[in-house]
C-alpha cells in the first residue's frame, strides 16, 4: 500500500482523553442528527402520502427491498472493521474503500440486468425502472461507507449531521417536486439519488482522514475474513425486515403492500429516530468496554433504560391511536393499514432492542454466532408469514412478525449475550419505569376511545392523558442522561459463574 494513499492530520488516529466524555456528545449530536431529519422526512412523507396513491408506495417498496439488500452485502462488512479495530484507520481505509467501491458495481450490474425477473417475483412488473434507478445508491454508498465509518468512530456526529442535513434537503425538494408534477413512485428514486451524491461529497469533502483507493494483499483478506461473518448477519437481518415485504408482494397486489409498508413506516419510527441514533456511537463505545464487564453492563443498561424511557410512549400511542392517527396525519385512504400498525407498533419496539443486542455481540466478537442468529429469526419468520398472510392479510402477516420476535429470538438473543459473560438483570431493572408508564398509557387509551368518539378528541385527549400519565413515572430516569453523572439505578446483582460460552 502506498504511503500516500491517505492523508490526514496526527490528530485523527489519537485516543480520546475520555472515552465516556466522547460517546456522550457523539450521542448527542447523533440524536439531534436523527430526530432533526426525521422531523424533516415524516412532515414530507405527510405531504408525499397525500399526493402518491398505496400503489405508488407499493411500487416504490418493491424497489428499496432490493437496494436495501444490496447495501447489506455491498462492502463485505469492512466498513465495521473501521470502527471495531483499534489500529491506525490510515493503515486499511484505502483497501476499505476499494473492496467497497468494486463489490457495489459489481452488484449493481447484476441488478440491472436482473430487475425484471425480480419484480415479476415480487408482483410488480412495472417496478422495474424505479428498481434501476434506486439501485444506483448502492454505488454512492460504496463510495461513502469508508468515511462515514470514519466519522462514527471518532464520534463526529455533528460533521455526519452537516452531511445528512445537505442530503435531506436536496431529497425532499428533488421528490416533492417530482411528485408534483405526477412522475408517481419515480419521484422517491430520483430524489433518493440526488440526496445520495450529495451526502457522498459531504462524506469525502469532511472526513478528518482523506481516503483514496488503495490495495494491501495481506489487509484485504484481513478485512474480509473479519467482515464477511459481518455482512452474512447484516444480509440476514435486512431479510427478516424485508422478507415481509417480498411475501405479501406475491401474495397480495400493489395496493395491499403500499398500505403495509405506510404501517411499517410508522411503526419503525422509534428505531429511526431513537435506536439509529444510539447506534452510531453504541458499537464503538461498547467495543471500548469489553474488558470490563462490569463497565459494559452499566452501559448497556443506561442506553436500554434511555431508549425504552423515549420509544414505550410512541410505541403505546402508535398502536392505540392507529385508526385516527392515520386518518387525521395521512387522510382518509390509508385508513386500512391501521390493522397493520396496531400490531407492528409492538415489532418496532422489540426491534430497538434486538440492534442492540446485535451490536453488543459484534464488540464482543460474536460475529458468528450473529449468523445463526439471524437464520433463527428468518427461518421461524417465513413460514410464519406465508400462513399469517394467507389467513388474515397484512394484519395476520403483522402478528406473525411479533409472534416471531417475541416468542423465539429475542429469548434467544437473551440467551447467547448471557453466556458471554454480560448479566441483563441491571437492563431489565433500568426498563421497570418505562414499562410501568407504559402500561399506564395503553390503560388510559381504553378509556379515551370509550368516552370520545371524534378523531381529533381522541388524539388530543389521549396524548394529554398520556403525558399526565407518563412522564412522572420516567422523570426521575433524567440521572441516567450523559454528563448526570449517574449510569442506573444501583442494583446488586451477584457474579455467578457462567456455564459455558458461545
Amino acid at each position: 500500500m502506498s504511503s500516500d494513499a491517505v492523508e490526514a492530520p496526527q490528530s485523527a488516529s489519537s485516543e480520546p482523553a475520555s472515552v465516556g466524555g466522547k460517546v456522550g456528545r457523539g450521542a448527542l449530536w447523533s440524536l439531534l442528527n436523527t430526530v432533526v431529519l426525521r422531523l424533516g422526512t415524516l412532515v414530507s412523507g405527510i405531504i408525499l402520502a397525500r399526493l402518491l396513491s398505496p400503489a405508488d408506495y407499493g411500487v416504490f417498496a418493491v424497489a428499496l427491498v432490493a437496494v436495501t439488500l444490496l447495501q447489506a452485502f455491498n462492502e463485505l462488512g469492512v466498513s465495521l472493521a473501521l470502527v471495531r479495530w483499534q489500529r491506525d484507520v490510515r493503515e486499511f481505509a484505502p483497501t476499505a474503500m476499494t473492496i467497497a467501491v468494486g463489490t457495489s458495481t459489481a452488484m449493481y450490474a447484476l441488478v440491472f440486468f436482473g430487475a425484471p425477473a425480480f419484480c415479476e417475483l415480487m408482483g410488480s412488473p412495472d417496478a422495474v425502472g424505479v428498481v434501476r434507478v434506486l439501485c444506483l445508491a448502492v454505488i454512492f454508498d460504496g463510495i461513502a461507507v469508508v468515511p462515514a465509518a470514519i466519522l462514527n468512530r471518532e464520534f463526529l456526529q455533528r460533521t455526519r449531521f452537516l452531511c445528512d442535513a445537505a442530503a435531506f434537503v436536496v431529497v425532499t425538494s428533488v421528490t416533492m417536486s417530482l411528485a408534483v408534477s405526477g412522475a408517481g413512485a419515480m419521484s422517491f428514486a430520483v430524489g433518493q439519488i440526488a440526496g445520495n451524491l450529495v451526502s457522498v461529497t459531504c462524506y469525502l469533502v469532511l472526513c478528518p482522514v482523506k481516503v483514496r483507493p488503495g490495495w494491501h494483499g495481506e489487509t484485504a483478506r484481513e478485512l474480509i475474513r473479519f467482515g464477511l461473518p459481518l455482512a452474512a448477519a447484516s444480509l440476514l437481518v435486512l431479510s427478516v425486515t424485508n422478507v415481509d415485504k417480498i411475501i405479501i408482494g406475491g401474495l397480495a397486489d400493489e395496493v395491499a403492500l403500499g398500505l403495509y409498508v405506510m404501517a411499517f413506516n410508522q411503526s419503525s419510527l422509534p428505531l429511526q429516530v431513537f435506536s439509529e441514533a444510539a447506534r452510531r456511537v453504541s458499537l464503538a463505545g461498547f467495543s471500548r468496554l469489553v474488558d470490563d464487564k462490569r463497565q459494559l453492563e452499566q452501559a448497556l443498561a443506561r442506553g436500554v433504560g434511555l431508549l425504552m424511557a423515549a420509544a414505550i410512549p410512541v410505541c403505546a400511542l402508535l398502536a392505540c391511536y392507529a385508526t385516527p392517527l392515520l386518518h387525521a396525519v395521512y387522510g382518509e385512504k390509508w385508513i386500512p393499514a391501521a390493522v397493520a400498525l396496531q400490531v407492528l407498533a409492538g415489532l418496532g419496539l422489540v426491534r430497538i432492542l434486538l440492534f442492540i443486542g446485535y451490536d453488543l455481540l459484534v464488540a464482543l466478537d460474536g460475529n458468528r454466532v450473529l449468523i445463526g442468529l439471524q437464520a433463527l429469526w428468518l427461518g421461524t419468520m417465513v413460514p410464519a408469514l406465508l400462513v399469517g398472510t394467507h389467513l388474515d392479510g397484512i394484519r395476520g402477516a403483522s402478528i406473525a412478525q411479533v409472534a416471531v420476535a417475541v416468542l423465539i429470538v429475542l429469548p434467544a438473543f437473551a440467551v447467547v449475550i448471557r453466556r458471554r459473560g454480560v448479566r441483563l438483570t441491571p437492563s431489565l431493572l433500568a426498563m421497570r419505569r418505562p414499562v410501568i408508564g407504559g402500561l399506564l398509557l395503553v390503560a388510559s387509551a381504553f378509556a379515551v376511545h370509550r368516552l370520545f368518539d371524534g378523531m381529533w378528541a381522541q388524539l388530543l385527549v389521549g396524548a394529554a392523558a398520556a403525558a399526565a400519565l407518563y412522564v412522572p413515572i420516567v422523570y426521575p430516569m433524567r440521572a441516567m442522561l450523559p454528563g448526570r453523572g449517574k449510569a442506573v439505578e444501583p442494583v446488586d446483582v451477584p457474579q455467578t459463574a457462567l456455564p459455558g460460552t458461545v
